[in-house]
């Protein structure tokens, strides 16, 4: 029985004895037993009707319990026979598998039987040929005893003669093939390059600008070194201090010499004394305090330099970083040749040179101007680094585009050339370093790589005089007549440029003319 119904019935029972009770003492004592006997009836009945119902609520419950039960039991079975049927599939899969591989046991047998006789037959047709083969040797052996006998010659001279004059041969024939080629290359590929370049080259006007280690500071009379060297020389060792510079103060009338590697200090000190003689106040303290207003003034400068050179060129969105680094070149020279201008002149260079190309000339330029922002190191550790890859790192750093970044970084072959843009600026980089002018050389180095291309010329034979011209441009080589042909000439001609090509390392490029000369003098009498 639930347990509500039976709370229910006693709660019945209960109250109709509380009922039964309180109406018994409103009424009286003869009509109470009638109430309670009425009570104790309705109770009754209310009890059978309880236990009727609780019945039938019992028996509901059951039916309800049997028919989960049936529900769960169908479910459960339902399982067992989709396990049963994965089951029966996964064996018959293993029992197909296990025939396949039967298959091909049996199939692998008859191959092995195959094979077994064709390995027989190849063994039967190699001892056949063996035996022919050394019939034939037999055959070749006696044929070259009777050539020998009649020729008078031993196999060995013969073929060193034949050797010989196949090897002379194939070698002028190789030289017409070559020089033919060459020839027929210039005219096409050669002939375009030459065009867009020397367009290129035309199209530009360079300024030329040659940047020392000294600088000099004019002065009005030379009183006022004695006021710059101070007392006891203490002025002029605070200036040194605070630039790092070395002035020299010697015999020369109305000038002082600054002498520094670094051009940017070299400046700040010329700057300096310049204000501290326009003031006349010169002492130690006076020097700092002008000494960090200049660096500071300076440090602008470098930055409008930047900017300038960026708007002229027509360039947007570069780094700010990258366009201090493009100011502070035009106080750094490479060679003689002031940076910012090389700069400035292969961006221009690029910028025409892609554009005769169908390239970006935006991104040309680009390219051209930071393709030596490695030459302006930050800091000592960065000296160690090629400029190259310094500058492509720094590009990288700061956002530019990789064809830009792989541009700076194979200028100089120190890394795989991926985009067209980087040849075009290593072309313009040569073109602007390496025409005359340009760049100093130091007089020594230069006569010895005179010399140099000389020694090479005499180290052929039939080489009469040599001769470098035009500024190491041209190599002039007068041979000897009765020694070399003209043929000869022209192979002697491509073999000295091969030569000076391999050995040498010279900027641009050297032309060798080779000349004969025959003479036939008499005399009239």
């Amino acid at each position: 029985m639930d347990t509500n119904t039976i709370l229910y019935i006693v709660g019945g029972v209960v109250l109709g004895i509380i009922l039964g009770y309180i109406i018994a003492k409103s009424l009286g004592k003869g009509n109470a037993s009638k109430l309670i006997s009425n009570a104790e009836n309705e109770s009754k009945s209310i009890l059978k009707q309880a236990k009727s119902d609780a019945e039938s609520l019992k028996k509901d419950k059951i039916l309800q319990a049997k028919e989960k039960f049936i529900e769960l039991k169908s479910e459960h079975e339902k399982v067992i026979l989709s396990r049963d049927k994965k089951m029966a599939e996964a064996e018959k899969r293993i029992r197909d598998k296990e025939s396949q591989i039967s298959n091909e046991l049996s199939k692998s047998k008859k191959s092995n039987q195959s094979l077994d006789s064709k390995i027989k037959d190849y063994d039967f047709r190699l001892e056949f040929l063996e035996k022919k083969k050394e019939e034939v040797e037999k055959a070749h052996k006696s044929q070259i005893k009777q050539l020998e006998v009649i020729s008078s010659l031993s196999a060995d001279d013969a073929k060193e003669q034949l050797v010989e004059s196949l090897k002379e041969e194939a070698k002028t024939d190789a030289m017409a093939f070559i020089q033919d080629k060459v020839e027929e290359a210039k005219l096409t590929a050669q002939q375009e390059a030459k065009k867009i370049i020397i367009n290129t080259i035309q199209r530009i006007g360079t300024e030329e600008a040659v940047d020392n280690c000294v600088s000099v500071f004019n002065i009005e009379s030379d009183d006022v070194k004695g006021r710059i060297i101070g007392r006891e020389g203490r002025n002029i060792r605070a200036i040194e201090a605070a630039t790092g510079v070395e002035i020299i103060v010697d015999d020369t009338p109305e000038a002082i010499i600054l002498s520094c590697f670094d051009s940017v200090r070299r400046e700040i000190a010329r700057l300096s004394l310049h204000k501290l003689v326009t003031d006349g106040r010169i002492h130690p303290a006076r020097i700092e305090e002008i000494v960090k207003k200049t660096e500071k003034q300076i440090e602008q400068e470098i930055i409008e330099v930047g900017k300038r050179t960026v708007i002229d060129l027509g360039i947007h969105g570069l780094n700010p970083e990258l366009i201090k680094m493009v100011g502070r070149m035009k106080y750094r020279s490479s060679y003689g040749q002031n940076l910012l201008q090389h700069s400035r002149e292969v961006a221009k260079l690029c910028g025409v040179m892609a554009a005769e190309l169908g390239l970006n000339p935006k991104l040309a330029k680009r390219a051209g101007l930071l393709h030596d922002i490695g030459k302006v190191p930050s800091s000592e550790a960065d000296i160690e680094t090629p400029h190259a890859i310094l500058g492509m790192q720094w590009a990288e750093k700061h956002g530019e585009k990789p064809e830009v970044c792989n541009a700076i970084g194979a200028h100089h072959d120190e890394i795989e050339m991926t985009t067209l843009l980087s040849p075009i600026i290593q072309v313009c980089d040569a073109i602007s370093g390496a025409r005359p002018g340009a760049r100093r050389q130091v007089l020594d180095s230069y006569i010895q790589r005179l010399k140099d291309l000389e020694d090479v010329a005499f180290g052929f034979t039939g080489v009469k005089k040599a001769y470098a011209i035009q500024a190491g441009r041209e190599l002039r080589v007068i041979v000897e007549s009765e020694k070399v042909s003209d043929d000869k000439a022209a192979s002697l001609s491509f073999e000295i440029s091969q030569k000076i090509q391999t050995d040498m390392t010279y900027p641009g490029q050297v032309k060798v003319t080779v000349i004969r000369e025959t003479r036939a003098v008499n005399i009239a009498k």
